[in-house]
């Protein structure tokens, strides 16, 4: 079974996208800011298959939680941005950090989760 950390600083993002990722099968984890979902992603006995992962956030945001993360030497697995941030710069910063995908909340579940299924190599092209 896929596991997925979700990383958002607001405890109603988490639940709602947790419960869309859950119906759809996959192992769920949470964490509320990058350092604790950077200690999460260091410690984990095995490497979470996808990091769901917002911009802002208090102590480490998004964008230093992907830039730390991909300087570890631990298996580097996708991740998808999820910000409020809809300019053309905030997308380029998430690709710059380390993001395979960016969208722009309020993310519908059927967007969130065809996005999922293809950075987990899921969906046929």
């Amino acid at each position: 079974m896929k596991r997925i950390l979700i990383v958002d600083d607001a405890a109603t993002v988490r639940m709602y996208h947790r419960g869309i990722l859950e119906s759809a099968g996959y192992t769920v984890e949470e964490a509320f800011n990058g350092i604790e979902a950077l200690e999460k992603a260091l410690e984990a006995p095995a490497p979470f298959d996808l990091y769901v992962v917002d911009v802002n956030m208090p102590k480490l945001d998004g964008y230093g939680f992907l830039r730390e993360l991909r300087q570890q030497d631990i298996a580097q697995q996708p991740a998808i941005m999820v910000s409020t941030e809809a300019a053309a710069g905030d997308e380029a910063a998430a690709f710059a950090a380390g993001a395979n995908c960016y969208l722009v909340k309020p993310v519908r579940s059927l967007q969130l989760l065809a996005n999922v299924r293809l950075m987990l190599g899921e969906v046929s092209q």
